[in-house]
């Protein structure tokens, strides 16, 4: 029994159920349909369906707005026993989405089925690259090939199409920052010789096979390659990164180079059968509500937040084809790509129709257009109603935690943030597990709940007060109140009562990895393609 489960009558057998054969025919046929996984991250990516989202229990009244704008696509909840997907099934009805099943025997249901099993996050997306290479033979260089190329001297040029922030953690020597979507935009500035020769990487393989194809299929002149295993491979045949680098392209870009990389994306977006409307074509497209669909700006976060669509999401081009599962967990929606350039738009909207999306550039957006600023909005459902007796202030909690010690303070934020810093003495609890680890913490009077910003707190409150006699009050403006007030944080993991399991560890991030688990991982990923066979319902093509 979990938190969640207290806070519903609803027994299995009201909550209507789809079998394995239920969901591939829908899948196959193209119906709006999400999985969703409502275990914390780790275990999800231990074992979970191809086109599976991830959508901890924890999170879901803070992101399935964003994540699943339309109330009406089958939604296939399923954990693997662990009691979740009952009550997370009542809750998205509570939330106001119509059709809600539960998988048939859970994750066991679909595995005794015959439904194949899949490892990781972003599963769809690695076993498109995978697919990809296959059918295109992308050329690739060794890491050792690459710093002899390097340590010659040679007339190349290294792009790092992944995130800034993981170019910036750990990077190849030389690499340049180029996000994905970016390439095919950048490359003639960043290599205006033909005979220079271009390497792409990330961490590991898919998005620098996306991004060498990118270019490849756009027409660039240049020799082109992919480092092969990314900055994993260059790991394991013992060379050294470089931390902490800054190298970016410029952010102006020739009008003539601009023009010919939009003529060249274009026509890769054409021969994928990419569909093409216009804003007002568009605003009729997003009036039919029988459908869900999916508005992302492909640019920068920078160009984003400087001025988009209104209503528009931020999805840099290459992320949003290497996160498929978490940007659009409704398989069957419709997707429209904005970009003031065209040239990203065009090049991502390539990658996901190829990936069996129905996707759409809307072309001839101006500077005029992007009329919205900020960063993404996140919807929310309305928070609970808390009056003064339900909430502590900063100022009131710092002020009791020095008369009274008959309080116990619960951080419901992400292991993460917990560890970077909590207040003192608070004990980290997943939200999905509160009710059971609540009897392992001291007992108190009063508990306090908190969350970086307060909002998953007050979420929680009445499933604490479900389950304790004591007094439960919410941190009013959560961890992020507190500092404001200059009041001092504690770093490190102390007081770990739930298990660090919101976020699965992957084996490309950071400068610490395990060689063992970096080879797994590679391992998995060439066994991919042999996996779609077997699974059957991708509907992936490859131009």
């Amino acid at each position: 029994m979990t938190t969640a489960s207290i806070l519903s009558s609803m027994s299995v057998t009201q909550i209507p159920t789809l079998s394995y054969p239920d969901i591939r025919y829908a899948l196959l046929n193209r119906y709006e349909i999400a999985i969703l996984d409502v275990r914390e991250e780790a275990p999800f990516a231990e074992a979970h369906p191809l086109f599976a989202a991830n959508l901890p229990w924890s999170k879901i009244e803070t992101e399935v707005y964003n994540r699943i704008p339309n109330k009406d696509p089958f939604l296939v909840v399923y954990d693997d026993g662990e009691g979740l997907a009952v009550p997370a099934a009542k809750k998205l009805i509570n939330l106001g989405y119509s059709n809600v099943y539960l998988l048939e025997g859970g994750l066991d249901g679909w595995r005794n089925a015959g439904g194949e099993i899949f490892r990781d996050v972003n599963s769809p997306s690695k076993a498109f690259g995978e697919l990809v290479e296959s059918k295109r033979h992308t050329p690739s260089l060794s890491a050792a090939e690459v710093q002899q190329l390097i340590d010659n001297k040679e007339d190349i040029v290294v792009m790092d199409v992944r995130r800034f922030d993981e170019y910036n953690t750990m990077s190849i020597p030389t690499g340049i920052s180029v996000p994905g979507a970016e390439l095919v935009l950048r490359a003639r500035e960043l290599a205006p010789n033909v005979t220079t020769k271009i390497i792409v990487n990330c961490a590991g393989r898919t998005r620098s096979i996306i991004g060498t194809q990118s270019l490849i299929n756009a027409g660039i002149p240049n020799s082109v390659a992919a480092l092969r295993n990314g900055t994993i491979g260059w790991t394991l045949a013992g060379q050294q990164l470089e931390q902490g680098q800054v190298r970016r392209f410029a952010e102006e870009i020739n009008n003539t180079i601009a023009s010919e990389a939009l003529q060249f994306s274009r026509k890769v977006a054409d021969l994928a059968g990419v569909k093409r409307t216009n804003l007002k074509l568009f605003n009729t497209l997003i009036a039919q509500a029988d459908r869900t669909n999916y508005c992302f700006d492909v640019r920068s976060p920078e160009e984003y937040a400087a001025g988009h669509l209104p209503g528009f999401i931020s999805a840099p081009g290459g992320q949003l084809v290497q996160e498929t599962d978490h940007y659009a967990p409704v398989r069957g929606a419709r997707v429209s790509l904005a970009d003031d350039n065209g040239t990203r738009a065009n090049m991502t909207a390539s990658w996901l129709a190829q990936m069996g999306w129905d996707v759409y550039v809307i072309d001839d957006i101006t500077k005029d257009d992007l009329t919205e600023t900020g960063n993404s909005k996140t919807l929310l459902p309305p928070l609970p109603e808390l009056d003064d007796s339900q909430l502590i202030s900063a100022e009131e909690l710092f002020l009791s935690l020095q008369e009274i010690n008959d309080i116990v303070l619960i951080d419901l934020g992400t292991a993460k943030e917990y560890i970077n810093g909590h207040i003192p003495g608070s004990w980290f609890v997943l939200r999905s597990q509160l009710d059971f680890r609540i009897k392992e913490l001291p007992f108190a009077e009063s508990y306090v709940l908190i969350s970086p910003d307060g909002i998953s707190a007050s979420f929680a409150l009445p499933e604490l007060q479900e389950i304790t006699q004591s007094k439960v009050l919410v941190l009013d403006g959560g961890t992020k109140a507190w500092t404001d007030k200059k009041f001092k944080l504690k770093s490190g993991e102390t007081n770990i009562a739930s298990p660090m399991i919101d976020r699965y560890r992957r084996p490309y991030e950071g400068t610490d990895n395990a060689v063992e688990a970096m080879q797994a991982y590679l391992d998995w990923e060439y066994g991919l393609v042999d996996q779609l066979d077997r699974d059957g319902t991708h509907g992936f093509f490859v131009i």
